[in-house]
């Protein structure tokens, strides 16, 4: 490995260290909304259960998709580690650099993301 990639990989750990702060933040802060909702009538109307209730399906998908994001930084971080990462998990070839700029938790390449997404 040269050191440009070696650099590479460091600012791209970089990010998905800081991508993890945020996503922890996030899914801390839902567990406050994710409260389950009183079904008594004297303190609350219909319609605001109702909202009350589609807000904690919202809060609950959100916070499931952040903790996949959290599993994906993880295992990102633990190929990193192994000497792995930038290796397509399905193909073994190498994942262009790009996509890791925009995704550094990517574990496929473009083009057996492109066929796992049509399955």
């Amino acid at each position: 490995m040269t050191e440009l990639q070696n650099e590479k990989i460091q600012e791209l750990r970089a990010a998905l260290i800081e991508n993890r702060k945020v996503l922890r933040t996030a899914v801390e802060g839902e567990t406050e909304s994710s409260k389950t909702v009183e079904l008594d009538q004297s303190t609350m109307g219909r319609l605001s259960r109702m909202d009350a209730l589609q807000g904690q399906a919202m809060t609950k998908e959100t916070k499931q998709r952040h903790e996949e994001g959290l599993r994906k930084i993880s295992s990102a971080l633990s190929r990193m580690e192994s000497g792995d990462y930038g290796y397509c998990l399905k193909c073994d070839e190498l994942i262009s650099v790009a996509r890791l700029e925009v995704d550094p938790a990517a574990s496929l390449c473009i083009r057996c993301a492109s066929i796992e997404e049509q399955v």
